[in-house]
């Protein structure tokens, strides 16, 4: 079946096609980078890694572009506030948001633009819109004006400008500074005292929020281009402010191909806010949960649904993960050097326990592919995961001798790091898999402690001295030390 996505602005899924033959454009929001990125950022960008993985793997040569917004009003009033450089804040949580995306095994994009690298493309651009009467100069800045363009309005979300118009009753005055009409957004913003600014022709400034994202798709594609995403909320306004600017600037109408929109982050049924003190950044929660785990629960719902992070979410989450990397474990020490045999044909309907267990994984194979092209619909891959690593279990327990053993395993392998690996992103490396974990300092120091205790309490309870056994049990209870009664003698690790 042909790749289908669901395009934002025409509300509905449709056949996936780019404008060069192979090769996808692709533009998606990036960061205000004025702090730690949060669950929120996770959920986007984890969204549309899965999507570029995919891409690419369909065979697409992919040209992904995701931008950084180093300048904002929330950038200057952290400066403000923190008495920090304004170029020192963003510096430094654009490589702790590379470290973030790291953690959490996203790919890089292409290209990584700043906007203050493209100021004089936004003063080109709107010098050009005032030009063609779509926007005007105020006594606060350059405005876009919305009515010059009716026909673009609520593209992304069905808004009617007329409703708009009828529910505004005309009122201008409440929109703050020089503007024309409250619909209308700004393209520049005259300087205040001790803000950036650069020159400009309507004196100095600095761009507005919308215009940033104009000017670096404009720059990286031309006029044109087959996929921006983004978050949910970005649709109004700032998606639909690209719109207005971009066509009526180029002449060239659609701007893109397809939009794509992730969906929002609930914490316990409610929005995250840092009022309500659910508020997770990355760095907070990878702390606590695996980030490989974290991926997973995200990863475990259509890119377009809500997703409700919760305890019982990470804990499902834990437990799937476990499952499979388990299977790929045991995939990895069949999976040795060596003559290997051939594999039969996969045959669902064969009587030979190996043929048939291969024909179903075939299925779950297909599957997988099926539920991807569809929307990228990786809740069905998932599934389809988690069900090929019961019959992969099940195939590593067929083999009649090392030759087949080492085929199977070998294909087990495969199987995984093609799904669970390549596209989904959740499995680690071979090597961080199999390496033996690292002493806990914390059992070396208190080692020879809890030998001489496990010996006493050996001792006692061979002497059937219950309640010094008890005893012993409670002290080693308070150096946090579980132990664990084996027919080779009791094994202990830390709590």
């Amino acid at each position: 079946m042909p790749l289908r996505v669901h395009d934002t602005r025409r509300r509905e899924k449709v056949d996936f096609t780019t404008q060069s033959p192979g090769r996808v454009s692709m533009y998606v929001c990036g960061v205000t980078v004025y702090d730690h990125c949060h669950l929120g950022h996770a959920r986007c960008y984890i969204a549309f890694d899965l999507i570029h993985r995919w891409l690419e793997a369909s065979g697409y040569d992919v040209d992904y572009v995701q931008n950084f917004t180093d300048i904002d009003d929330k950038i200057i009033l952290r400066s403000i506030e923190s008495g920090e450089d304004w170029r020192d804040i963003v510096d430094r949580n654009i490589a702790t948001y590379f470290e973030d995306m790291d953690a959490l095994n996203i790919l890089r994009a292409d290209h990584y633009p700043r906007c203050t690298e493209y100021v004089d493309s936004m003063i080109h651009i709107i010098d050009d819109l005032i030009q063609k009467e779509h926007a005007y100069v105020a006594d606060d800045g350059v405005y876009f004006h919305v009515d010059s363009a009716p026909e673009k309005y609520g593209q992304l979300t069905g808004q009617s400008i007329d409703a708009v118009r009828q529910g505004a009753g005309g009122r201008v005055n409440e929109t703050g500074g020089g503007k024309r009409d409250h619909k209308d957004f700004a393209l520049w913003k005259q300087a205040k005292p001790g803000e950036p600014v650069w020159p400009s022709p309507w004196g100095e400034g600095r761009p507005g929020w919308h215009i940033e994202c104009t000017a670096m798709s404009l720059d990286h594609f031309g006029a044109s281009f087959d996929i921006h995403g983004g978050g949910h909320d970005l649709r109004f306004p700032h998606h639909e402010a690209e719109i207005f600017q971009s066509e009526c600037h180029t002449g060239h109408a659609p701007l893109a191909g397809y939009w794509l929109h992730n969906g929002f982050v609930n914490i316990d049924g409610e929005k995250m806010s840092k009022s309500l003190g659910n508020f997770w950044t990355i760095r907070d929660i990878v702390q606590k949960v695996d980030p490989f785990v974290l991926r997973l629960a995200l990863v475990n719902a259509h890119y377009r649904s809500p997703i409700d992070m919760n305890e019982q979410l990470l804990k499902d989450a834990q437990r799937n993960h476990s499952r499979i990397l388990q299977v790929y474990e045991s995939a990895l020490r069949l999976a040795v050097d060596g003559r290997q045999h051939a594999l039969p044909t996969p045959d669902t309907a064969s009587s030979d326990p190996l043929a048939k267990s291969l024909g179903l994984l075939e299925r779950l194979a297909e599957g997988f592919a099926q539920a991807m092209d569809d929307d990228f619909n990786s809740r069905d891959a998932v599934a389809k995961v988690l069900a090929a690593t019961k019959q992969l279990q099940h195939l590593m327990t067929l083999g009649t001798d090392d030759g087949d053993k080492r085929a199977i395993g070998n294909y087990a392998k495969q199987w995984l790091e093609e799904t669970a690996g390549n596209i989904l992103g959740i499995l680690p490396s071979p090597d961080l898999l199999l390496a033996e974990p690292e002493e806990d300092p914390r059992k070396a120091e208190i080692a020879d402690q809890v030998e001489a205790l496990l010996v006493e309490r050996s001792d006692a309870r061979a002497d059937k001295d219950w309640p010094r056994a008890d005893a012993i049990r409670d002290q080693l209870s308070e150096l946090g030390v579980v132990v664990t009664d084996t027919a080779e003698g009791p094994k202990w690790d830390l709590e």
